[in-house]
């Protein structure tokens, strides 16, 4: 839901758009991009007022096709607060990459929510890992170009998750272990816990 916000949102913030590279070398490298953008909010929030809370991936092809992972569009979301104890703002960036070497930048006022940020140290299975560990398992792959990094917030506390699929089909791989799961580890099924309004992958 806080995604789906963002985007509506969107349209009425700065934004700023720019060439990042050429599109012979425009191959998304989502390890590569989480880390550009999070040099990018140090630099600029070097007091440590930044939070990482989603890395989303939207792939050229859909998972249960002919597909080996190849994004379109890569974008990392984070919250940073601006002020002081006695009087301070949220905002929310939006960094965004394109498969044809373009990159824009947004941010609105506000806050996320429905995720805990997310920690380096946790996620121990990378992008291209976690894609391959989804479609070797046996299960029956989403009908989805939707993949996105997250630790949900939740009655039960669970570990950072590569999501794939959409609101109809998930595979929950763990970022510590890569254990899968086909639903929410922060809603167990079996133990009576509902999903929030609003809630997604």
């Amino acid at each position: 839901m806080s995604t789906v916000l963002f985007a509506a949102c969107s349209g009425c913030s700065n934004t700023k758009e720019e060439q990042v590279g050429s599109i012979a070398d425009s191959t998304l490298n989502v390890n590569h991009l989480i880390a550009l953008d999070k040099q990018k909010m140090y630099l600029k929030y070097q007091d440590g007022t930044y939070r990482w809370f989603e890395t989303g991936i939207i792939l050229k092809e859909y998972l249960d096709g002919e597909t080996d992972g190849t994004p379109e569009m890569v974008v990392n979301v984070f919250q940073t607060v601006i002020g002081d104890s006695l009087s301070f703002d949220t905002q929310v960036y939006k960094m965004q990459h394109f498969d044809n070497g373009t990159f824009a930048e947004d941010s609105i006022k506000g806050f996320w929510i429905e995720d805990f940020p997310l920690v380096d140290s946790l996620i121990k299975v990378p992008y291209d890992s976690a894609f391959n560990l989804v479609m070797q398992v046996n299960l029956p792959k989403p009908h989805s170009k939707n993949v996105v990094l997250r630790t949900p917030i939740g009655p039960k506390a669970c570990n950072p998750q590569w999501v794939f699929g959409n609101i109809n089909s998930q595979l929950w791989l763990d970022a510590v272990d890569g254990t899968i799961r086909t639903s929410n580890p922060a809603f167990p099924e079996g133990e009576g816990f509902k999903m929030p309004l609003g809630e997604w992958p």
